[in-house]
């Protein structure tokens, strides 16, 4: 069964806030086997201290990945290899903007009736199921 994977690199974070994208980047990918160790055995953008956040089963085909990068790149902004050689070329790494995070909470709660809109502290694991939801849509 495929999986759709959220993963963080730490070197990655602190490389992308030392040059000012964000401190909230995510790699976001489709695998045919268990996400966890395909991750943990992955060598993206040169690094290889990359950790699963979250992921989940879907229908969709690996070969899919790239749509599902186009689908996400729509909404959030997704770091251009070519202009960052630091990405060796790695597409699905996007920059997830905190903001837009919080506003998918927030209407998620409005609409199931809860509007206690106390201040959020925005997880990893909040900025993955925010990926999935625009990905799997």
């Amino acid at each position: 069964m495929t999986h759709l994977y959220v993963a963080r690199s730490k070197t990655l974070t602190e490389w992308a806030s030392d040059v000012g994208l964000s401190k909230h980047i995510y790699k976001l990918g489709l695998t045919a086997d268990a996400a966890k160790p395909a991750i943990e055995n992955a060598d993206w953008c040169g690094m290889t201290d990359w950790s699963l956040v979250k992921a989940t089963p879907c229908d969709l085909a690996v070969e899919d990945e790239e749509a599902v990068i186009r689908r996400i790149a729509a909404k959030e902004k997704m770091i251009d290899p070519s202009l960052y050689p630091k990405l060796k070329g790695q597409l699905g790494v996007f920059k997830v903007l905190p903001a837009h995070v919080e506003s998918h909470i927030v209407v998620g709660k409005a609409l199931d009736g809860n509007f206690d809109v106390a201040k959020l502290k925005l997880k990893p694991a909040d900025f993955a199921a925010y990926l999935f939801a625009n990905a799997l849509r």
